[in-house]
């Protein structure tokens, strides 16, 4: 396939962290997307939480079912508009590898024990650690930690970064994937970034939708009053008298997203039309060119809105993310009061302690590394070996 002049071309990419001779057959980046999937990080998807638990169901989303259904869209989307389909793909799968067990309720709880231990703390933000599972946390190489990946897509996996964390990272890598984050005017990633972030968004979208009725969550009349869903559910009517049921909602969210993908297409060549950017460093001054249309972005806010209100704060999922939380917070509270408990190659990335690789973290990021690396299936069972509970009634 021909790229056009402002996509990403591999033999154009700023290069890996640690130089590596160019392979004979495949590209910088999908050398990239073959590491993140031979990953240990990314096996470990398949039991984390999206939006419902592990345990609640076998046909639920998880983090990776999401992230293939993440690289699915944006290599469609990249596909029309000549961009690097791979640097697409690698970006979409790797981009929720460092998201903790029970989804956004177990991050925020781990967010709370680092800042509470430790005030001074940055945090815990799954964008930044996804980037420290790829550059630190993967232990796959004789000559380095990590997994080398090329800078565009680190840049992409690093979606969101606070100024702080981005200082920090600055100050090991100069004008580097956090650049972007602290410089004035502030820049912009990729094409191929800022597509697989816009992926990620119409695929949660759909499939929590799909995810919230099959629960019995939400009901398709609930739907009705959400102009993105119900537009498209009243063509399918039309369309497919009979139809009702699953197949219903199915063949509503199939034409729901190919209208968002149709809408992707025609805005973003528009936006790159009008600021006519000459190849993949000049995007980056640019405002975001990857978007949708006004009236889409409108209705996918709205939609958005009503899933926070009816799915995401429903009293059933608000049982478990508490939870959730309580896990969390209490297996950092273990692990710092008694880190022994934790495998040797975890105390081995103390302070102090003799590394080829790296030097040393503070007790507490490891702790954070540790447990954001959990599946939940395996941290409710640490939870049941350490506290002696049964938070979940089946894992």
């Amino acid at each position: 396939m021909v790229l056009a002049p402002y996509a990403c071309h591999p033999e154009a990419s700023r290069g890996r962290r640690f130089p590596e001779p160019v392979a004979p057959t495949r590209s910088d980046f999908q050398r990239d997307r073959d590491r993140i999937v031979h990953s240990t990080a990314f096996r470990r998807l398949v039991y984390k939480t999206q939006v419902f638990l592990n345990h609640e169901g076998d046909l639920f989303r998880t983090r990776l079912t999401h992230s293939l259904e993440v690289a699915q869209l944006g290599r469609s989307i990249a596909r029309t508009l000549k961009l690097n389909e791979d640097l697409v793909e690698a970006i979409a799968l790797a981009h929720d590898l460092g998201h903790t067990p029970f989804g956004h309720a177990g991050q925020d709880a781990l967010n709370d024990c680092l800042r509470k231990h430790n005030p001074e703390s940055a945090g815990f933000e799954h964008n930044l650690q996804s980037l420290r599972v790829v550059d630190f946390l993967e232990e796959r190489y004789p000559e380095h930690d990590g997994l080398n990946l090329t800078f565009e897509t680190r840049e992409g996996i690093l979606k969101h970064c606070s100024a702080r964390n981005a200082r920090h990272i600055e100050a090991r890598e100069p004008g580097g994937v956090a650049h972007r984050f602290i410089a004035e005017p502030r820049g912009q990633p990729s094409l191929e970034a800022q597509l697989a972030n816009l992926a990620d968004e119409i695929a949660y979208n759909a499939h929590d939708i799909d995810d919230g009725v099959r629960s019995g969550l939400l009901r398709l009349e609930q739907l009705e009053e959400v102009e993105l869903f119900s537009q498209y559910c009243r063509e399918a009517q039309l369309a497919h008298p009979r139809l009702a049921g699953r197949r219903l909602l199915f063949e509503a969210i199939r034409r729901m997203l190919s209208a968002q993908v149709y809408n992707v297409i025609d805005a973003t060549w528009q936006a790159i039309r009008s600021a006519g950017p000459s190849d993949a460093d000049a995007v980056r001054q640019c405002p975001p060119l990857v978007c949708f249309a006004d009236e889409m972005t409108r209705q996918s806010a709205a939609l958005k809105r009503f899933l926070l209100a009816n799915l995401y704060r429903h009293p059933k999922v608000v049982q478990t993310t508490v939870a959730a939380q309580q896990v969390v917070r209490d297996l950092f509270e273990a692990y710092m009061s008694d880190p022994a408990q934790m495998p040797q190659a975890h105390l081995d990335r103390f302070d102090g302690a003799e590394s080829p690789y790296r030097p040393g973290a503070k007790p507490e990021r490891v702790v954070a590394d540790y447990i954001a690396g959990m599946t939940d299936r395996f941290a409710t069972r640490e939870h049941e070996r350490l506290k002696g509970q049964t938070v979940f009634a089946s894992v």
